[in-house]
C-alpha cells in the first residue's frame, strides 16, 4: 500500500508530506482548490510524462516521492522483476520507494529505493503497486486494446507469452514471403555466383601460392645471367690466370718472409689470411651455384601461363592477385547462404511450426477469456442493480476473427442494456453520460474486487470516477469503495458528500495566497473539521440542519462499515469453529 506521499515544489504545492493509511481515503476540497495534485503528482513518481509545466514556478526542480509498504506476497511477486532490472531485493518490513525528479528544463531522473532508475522502468514498477481510474475512465472502455486488457487481466492471460508466440509467427512468415518474392532474383544470384565459383575452381588459387609463383618465375627467368654473373665472379676469385685467390696468396708470402723483422706487419699478415679465407669460402659457393643454377624453358613457360591465368581473373573481379583465394572462400559462403534462403520447403516448414505454436497459446488464451467472461459479466450486472440501472445488463463478447491477430483468435466487446427488456449493444453507443460513468464505476470496482483475488496491485485510485451520479446511486458508491477498502487501499478524488461521509481517512485539499504566489496545501480532517467539510459538500451555507445532515451520513456510514467488517469475520469463525 502506498504508506507516504512527499511533494517538493510540484505546481503548487511549496513543500508537502501526506500519510496515507490503510482503507478508504477521500480527498475533497473547493473547485479549483487542486484536489487531484496528489493524484497527479503519485502518476509522476509511477512514471507518467513529466515536463517543465510540473515544477513550481521559480523553483528549480520539482521533486516527488512515493512510499510504499508491500505486503510480503507482493515483495516476493516483485523480487524476480527487481532482480532482472538489476535492484536489490526488498528486505521483510522495508519500504520501497520511488522518486522521481524534473527540472525546470523538463530533464527527469528517476530513483527506485536510492538507486538509478530510468522512467519505463518505473512505469513497470508502478503497473505492480497502483491501479488508476480516472474521471473519463469510460472512455478507454470503448477502446479494443483496452477492453481487451481489463478482461485478459481477469482472466489471468500471460500476454507477454501471446506476443512473444505471435512475434514468432510474423517472423517466420515474413522470410518465408521475402523469399518468394525474391526468389527469381536469388535464383539469378545463385547462377552469377556458381559460374564465378566454376571459374575461379578452374584455377583453384591455393593460399600463398601468388607469393610462391613469383619467386620461382623471378630466379628461373634470370638463370642464364645468374650463370654468366657466378662464372665471371669465380673466374676474378680464383679460376682466371690472375685472380684474388692466388694475388692474395702472394701477398701473404711476401709478408711472411719480413715479419719477423717487422712486427708492426703481424695485423696486415692476419687480415690477408682471413681474406684469403673467405674468397675460397666464395669460390666453393659459386662452384655450388654453377652446378645447382639450371635452365628450365619450359618450366618458365608454364609459370607464365599460370601467372597470366591469375592475372587475367584479378583484372576481371578487380581484385589484387593475392586475393583471389579469400574471394573464393566468401563466394562459397554466400551461395550457401543463398542455398539456405532459397530453401522454400524448410521455410515453410518453420513458417508452420510457428504458426502452430501461437495457434496453442492462443488457443490456450482463448480458453481462458471464455471462462472469465461470463463470471465478469454477472459481476458487473450485479453491481449496476445497485448503481441507479435496475434491470440493466452487462455482457462480454468474444467475437471470432477471421484473420489470426496479434491478440488472439477473438477481439472483446463490452454491450451493455441500460434497463430490463433492452437489446444489449456496445457500450460505446450508451447515450447517457451519466450511464457510462456509472459503467465504468461498476467494472472498475468490480475488476478491482477481482484483482483483489489475484493479488495484482495494493492501491486502487478513483479520479473524480463518480462525477456525474447522485442521490440514492452516490451512497452506494461510497459503500462500495467503503467495503472495497475492507480489502485494499482506496483513494478517490470525489465532489460528493454520501462518497466522502464512508471513507476511512478524509483529506481536504485547499489553497491560499501566500506572498503573491497561490499555494495548495492538504490536511486530514476529523470530528467537528469533518462535518463542517461534508456540510459544505451538501451544498450552500453551512447551517446547523446541514451540520446534522452530515453528521447523520457519517454516523450511518461508520454503522455500515461496522456492519461489513462483522460480516466479513463471520465466515472465519465458524470455520475456526
Amino acid at each position: 500500500m502506498l504508506r507516504r506521499l512527499t511533494l517538493r515544489d510540484f505546481v503548487i504545492v511549496t513543500s508537502l508530506e501526506v500519510d496515507l493509511g490503510g482503507g478508504f481515503t477521500a480527498l475533497t476540497g473547493e473547485t479549483g482548490a487542486g484536489k487531484s495534485i496528489l493524484i497527479d503528482a503519485l502518476q509522476l513518481a509511477l512514471g507518467s510524462r513529466g515536463d517543465s509545466g510540473v515544477v513550481r514556478e521559480g523553483a528549480a526542480r520539482a521533486d516527488i516521492t512515493a512510499e510504499f509498504d508491500p505486503s510480503s506476497e507482493l515483495a516476493a511477486r516483485l523480487a524476480p522483476w527487481l532482480e532482472e532490472a538489476g535492484f536489490d531485493n526488498l528486505e521483510a518490513g522495508a519500504p520501497l520507494l520511488l522518486r522521481r525528479v524534473v527540472d525546470a528544463q523538463g530533464k527527469s531522473r528517476a530513483w527506485i529505493n536510492g538507486s538509478t532508475a530510468t522512467v519505463s522502468q518505473l512505469r513497470e514498477l508502478g503497473e505492480h503497486l497502483v491501479d488508476i481510474h480516472g474521471q473519463h475512465a469510460w472512455q478507454s472502455l470503448t477502446r479494443a486494446d483496452s477492453v481487451r486488457a481489463l478482461v485478459d487481466a481477469q482472466a489471468g492471460v500471460d500476454t507477454p507469452a501471446l506476443q512473444q508466440a505471435w512475434a514468432a509467427r510474423r517472423e517466420a512468415q515474413r522470410r518465408l514471403d521475402e523469399a518468394r518474392s525474391k526468389q527469381a532474383d536469388l535464383d539469378r544470384e545463385r547462377e552469377r555466383l556458381q559460374w564465378q565459383i566454376t571459374e575461379l575452381d578452374k584455377l583453384g588459387p591455393q593460399a600463398d601460392e601468388w607469393d610462391t609463383l613469383n619467386a620461382e618465375h623471378q630466379r628461373l627467368s634470370h638463370g642464364q645471367a645468374i650463370l654468366d654473373a657466378a662464372r665471371m665472379a669465380l673466374g676474378a676469385v680464383s679460376e682466371a690466370d690472375s685472380n684474388a685467390e692466388s694475388l692474395t696468396s702472394r701477398a701473404i708470402d711476401a709478408l711472411e718472409e719480413v715479419a719477423g723483422v717487422e712486427p708492426n706487419l703481424a695485423n696486415a699478415l692476419e687480415v690477408l689470411r682471413e681474406a684469403q679465407a673467405q674468397l675460397q669460402d666464395a669460390a666453393h659457393s659459386l662452384n655450388s651455384a654453377l652446378h645447382h643454377t639450371e635452365l628450365d624453358p619450359d618450366r618458365l613457360a608454364e609459370l607464365d601461363n599460370r601467372m597470366s591465368a591469375w592475372m587475367s581473373l584479378s583484372r576481371r573481379y578487380r581484385r589484387p592477385a593475392p586475393e583471389l583465394p579469400a574471394l573464393l572462400q566468401s563466394w562459397r559462403a554466400e551461395l550457401a547462404e543463398l542455398d539456405a534462403a532459397a530453401d522454400l520447403d524448410a521455410l515453410e516448414r518453420e513458417a508452420q511450426r510457428a504458426h502452430k505454436a501461437w495457434l496453442d497459446v492462443a488457443k490456450a488464451v482463448s480458453k481462458q477469456r471464455a471462462q472469465a467472461a461470463p463470471a465478469m459479466a454477472q459481476a458487473v450486472t450485479e453491481a449496476m442493480q445497485d448503481l441507479g440501472m435496475a434491470g440493466g445488463r452487462f455482457e462480454v463478447a468474444l467475437v471470432k476473427q477471421d484473420e489470426p491477430q496479434a491478440y488472439g483468435l477473438e477481439n472483446i466487446e463490452f454491450l451493455v442494456a441500460g434497463h430490463a427488456g433492452s437489446t444489449p449493444r456496445p457500450l460505446g453507443k450508451v447515450a447517457s453520460g451519466g450511464e457510462l460513468s456509472r459503467l465504468a464505476l461498476a467494472i472498475a470496482v468490480t475488476t478491482s474486487q477481482r484483482a483483489d483475488e489475484t493479488a495484482q496491485v495494493g492501491t486502487l485510485i478513483f479520479d473524480e470516477i463518480d462525477s456525474g451520479v447522485g442521490g440514492a446511486v452516490a451512497d452506494t458508491v461510497g459503500l462500495l469503495m467503503q467495503r472495497l477498502g475492507r480489502e485494499r487501499q482506496v483513494m478517490a478524488v470525489t465532489h460528493l458528500a454520501q462518497v466522502a461521509a464512508c471513507a476511512h481517512q478524509h483529506l481536504v485539499v485547499s489553497k491560499a495566497l501566500s506572498n503573491g504566489q497561490t499555494a495548495s496545501d492538504i490536511r486530514e480532517v476529523q470530528a467537528d473539521a469533518r462535518v463542517h467539510e461534508v456540510a459544505r459538500m451538501l451544498g450552500g451555507a453551512i447551517t446547523d440542519t446541514s451540520r446534522a445532515h452530515a453528521q447523520a451520513m457519517l454516523q450511518t456510514a461508520s454503522k455500515a462499515d461496522k456492519a461489513n467488517a462483522t460480516n466479513k469475520a463471520r465466515p472465519a469463525r465458524k470455520e475456526a469453529a
